[in-house]
């Protein structure tokens, strides 16, 4: 039937409002236009999913992999529609960019207000899969009414077609909407293109071919997607008023999409001050003070006249190295310049880190901190404080690499000294043990231990409050020196102290012992060994 069709194109043109290569380039135009949304609805549910359920390469194989069986599902299905491919391909156009364009608010409600967003991930892939497999056969049937060439070369076209789309929908999601949109109204934009792309298509250019009642039916159920998409941009800023307060409660005094991440803090005036990071609590002011001595002071011990921070941007880490008098210099190395600007304007945040970018002493500088390392100067520090994100999360594991502290023993002098936030050892033993066997495959000896505070990752949900106050988990933490063996012990300058000393490090010390998994093999850049 194809065949006979691409052979007496004459009797298709008489019913077309168009010639047959304008009507062939029409459609061509509309699979581009698809296939850029469909591929903008992909990347959203895979960068929407790390970012609320974390470890991107699970969630990545995830998405794709149900996507793609649901595009064969769909190619199938579309065998239904062939004997009325105009109209269907309407309404699936309509279907798939009330889904897609809509997928983005119904995960991230979920996951707000239901805590649990995978099935609702599982379910959205399952469905925008199927809608764009049937795409293509339907489109294969529409264009055969323009086209003179064989099926083969029609094909040919409407692939190449697809691909390029394809590239231009992977190239806009992250250079163009992320930054510009945010995932919500970005989705929601993409999910308008799309209805109006396949809607103006099959209305004008195949409206010979529509009954009465099916034109209507399009009209109608364009008209209604078009207006719930429009309805939900406009509430976008309210939906994520109301999710922040949900998250993080009331008191959100700053909230700003940098161009690394979501920044967020609460509490300040009245309360004490947290600071979120992509929705993980990076800092909390009732017990910070507990996290940062205990990551800072044992590393202090010996020589400290030029120190290193690889992250720290809140400047909180900077603080307590500040605190030492014969302290010549320090660099402090963040990947987002926005937090650092916050730590240095906010008056709440400024007040917690004592005003730490404003000694002559402090030097930021703005990169990614493994970049960074392989061009620093060799032998240049006394000590290297490690404060970056857990390294459970994906986006971080490299930072965690034998790789990555081997970089860091050509930066330490001969006493160099490193000190590492390495997650939880009672949550995480499996991740923190392999830290503690990634830096000795780097060369370095260790010593173990923890304090207990406030804990990190997403903000806690009821399970973890008690009495309105956070449940208390274990920062764990990994002291390096260059050698076979650690030449220091956790000894540290009390009167710089407010929490701190030798017995409760010690003790943390000992309770870390209590979660060893011997025999780990070291993480390398190659063979991340975090996901637990």
């Amino acid at each position: 039937m194809i065949e006979q069709a691409a052979s007496s194109p004459s009797q298709g043109e008489k019913r077309l409002p168009v010639r047959a290569d304008a009507g062939r380039f029409l459609i061509l135009a509309v699979v581009f236009i698809c296939a850029a949304c469909g591929l903008v609805y992909e990347l959203e549910l895979v960068a929407l999913a790390s970012y609320l359920i974390g470890d991107s390469v699970t969630q990545a194989s995830v998405v794709l992999s149900v996507m793609v069986f649901a595009m064969g599902v769909g190619s199938l299905l579309a065998k239904r529609l062939r004997c009325r491919a105009a109209v269907g391909f309407g309404l699936l156009e309509a279907a798939l960019a009330l889904l897609g364009g809509c997928s983005a608010l119904v995960l991230y409600g979920s996951f707000i207000w239901m805590g649990e967003s995978r099935y609702a991930l599982v379910g959205f892939s399952l469905a925008i899969g199927i809608l764009i497999g049937a795409e293509i056969p339907l489109l294969m049937t529409l264009i055969q009414r323009f086209s003179r060439q064989s099926a083969e070369g029609t094909v040919a076209d409407l692939f190449a077609a697809d691909y390029v789309g394809a590239l231009v929908g992977g190239l806009a999601f992250p250079f163009l909407l992320l930054p510009w949109l945010g995932q919500l109204t970005g989705a929601l934009l993409t999910g308008a293109v799309n209805a109006v792309a396949g809607g103006a298509l099959v209305l004008w250019l195949f409206r010979r071919d529509l009954t009465p009642r099916s034109r209507w039916l399009l009209v109608a159920v364009n008209v209604l997607v078009l207006s719930v998409l429009a309805t939900a941009a406009v509430l976008v800023d309210d939906f994520e008023r109301a999710a922040r307060r949900a998250v993080y409660g009331d008191q959100v005094r700053v909230a700003v999409h940098t161009d690394v991440q979501e920044v967020v803090l609460t509490g300040g005036r009245y309360g004490p001050l947290d600071l979120y990071l992509d929705g993980r609590l990076r800092v909390s002011g009732r017990d910070e003070f507990r996290y940062h001595e205990a990551l800072v002071h044992p590393a202090m011990r010996g020589p400290h006249t030029r120190v290193l921070i690889l992250g720290g941007g809140d400047g909180l880490a900077a603080r307590e190295v500040l605190r030492y008098g014969d302290v010549r210099a320090v660099t402090v190395v963040e990947l987002d310049p926005g937090v650092v600007r916050l730590a240095r304007t906010d008056p709440a945040l400024a007040a917690l880190n004592g005003h730490a970018y404003d000694d002559p002493r402090l030097r930021a500088v703005y990169a990614d901190a493994f970049t960074w390392l392989r061009e620093a100067p060799r032998r240049t520090y006394d000590v290297v404080i490690s404060d970056l994100p857990n390294p459970g999360i994906t986006a971080s594991t490299k930072l965690y690499s034998e790789e990555f502290y081997g970089l860091a023993t050509q930066v330490l002098t001969d006493r160099g000294r490193l000190a590492v936030h390495a997650g939880s050892p009672t949550a995480q033993p499996r991740t923190y043990w392999t830290v503690d066997a990634t830096l000795r495959a780097a060369g370095f000896g260790t010593t173990p231990y923890s304090a207990t505070g406030s804990p990190s990752g997403f903000t806690a949900g009821p399970d973890r409050v008690k009495d309105g106050t956070p449940a208390l988990s274990d920062w764990g933490f990994e002291l390096a020196e260059l050698g076979s063996r650690p030449r220091l012990g956790l000894a540290v300058d009390a009167p710089r102290l407010r929490s701190l000393g030798i017995p409760l490090l010690a003790a943390g010390a000992r309770g870390v012992e209590r979660t060893r998994i011997p025999d780990l093999p070291p993480s390398t850049l190659v063979h991340p060994r975090y996901m637990e």
